[in-house]
C-alpha cells in the first residue's frame, strides 16, 4: 500500500460495518433483507441515531456468520444512507440503502454480538472531470441502460439524482456498478481514486459497438 500521513484522531469516525460479497459504488442502491441479531440491532441503532453504516467487501468468510469462520474484508468501503426500512414480520427487516461516500478503514473491533465496528476516514471527493471525446460512447450506452433499468418497478428509485453522464466519476461508478465483473476486478475499479483512469479501464472492456452494460 502507498505511504500516507497518519490521519488525525478527530478525522476518524467509528461506524458499524456490514461485510458483503459485493462492491457498493457511491450512488448505487443496495436492498437488504436482515435477520441476524447483530444487524437487526445495528439498524435499530442507526434509526434512533439518524446515522448510516459502512458496507465493505468480504475477502474471507460468509455474509451470514458461521461459528469458527472469521470474516475478513477489504480496507476501502462505502458509507450508506438508509432510505427506507420495512418490517414485514418479526425477526426480518427490509432495508434500502444508498451508497454515499468512500472511506478507508484504520482499525476494527468486533462487539460481543458479532457486529464489526471500524475506525474509518472518509476519502476526499473525486475531482469533476469531463468525459473525453474518445469515451463518449460510454455515456451514450449508459443512458440507454439507465433508461431501461429505471422503467423497472422499485420501492425506491434506482438512482435518486440527475444522471451526470458527462462526469467521469459518476459515469464510471455506474459502469462499475452494472458491469458483470469478477468481484476482485470490481473492487479494483471501486478503490481507484482517479475517475478518468477508472473510465478508461471501463472503455478497454466495453466495445463502442455494444449497446448496454
Amino acid at each position: 500500500m502507498p505511504e500516507r500521513d497518519a490521519p488525525s484522531p478527530e478525522a476518524l469516525t467509528e461506524w458499524p460495518l456490514f461485510p458483503l460479497g459485493t462492491v457498493l459504488f457511491p450512488g448505487a442502491l443496495l436492498p437488504l433483507q436482515l435477520f441476524e441479531l447483530r444487524y437487526l440491532q445495528m439498524i435499530g441503532e442507526c434509526e434512533r441515531q439518524g446515522t448510516g453504516f459502512g458496507v465493505v467487501t468480504l475477502t474471507q468468510g460468509q455474509e451470514v456468520h458461521q461459528p469458527g469462520k472469521a470474516e475478513q474484508f477489504e480496507p476501502v468501503g462505502t458509507l450508506v444512507h438508509i432510505e427506507r426500512v420495512e418490517r414485514p414480520q418479526a425477526g426480518l427487516v427490509k432495508v434500502w440503502c444508498r451508497g454515499v461516500e468512500k472511506f478507508s478503514i484504520e482499525a476494527t473491533r468486533q462487539r460481543s454480538d458479532g457486529l464489526w465496528l471500524g475506525r474509518v476516514q472518509a476519502l476526499p471527493p473525486e475531482p469533476a472531470i469531463q468525459v473525453p471525446e474518445d469515451l463518449q460512447h460510454l455515456s451514450t450506452q449508459m443512458h440507454e441502460a439507465l433508461t431501461q433499468l429505471s422503467a423497472q418497478p422499485s420501492e425506491v428509485p434506482h438512482w435518486n439524482e440527475a444522471w451526470r453522464l458527462q462526469d467521469c466519476s459518476w459515469l464510471s461508478n455506474r459502469w462499475g456498478e452494472l458491469l458483470p465483473l469478477p468481484l476482485q476486478m470490481k473492487y479494483r475499479l471501486f478503490a481507484l481514486q482517479e475517475p478518468l483512469m477508472r473510465l478508461e479501464l471501463v472503455g478497454d472492456m466495453v466495445a463502442p459497438s455494444e449497446r448496454s452494460p
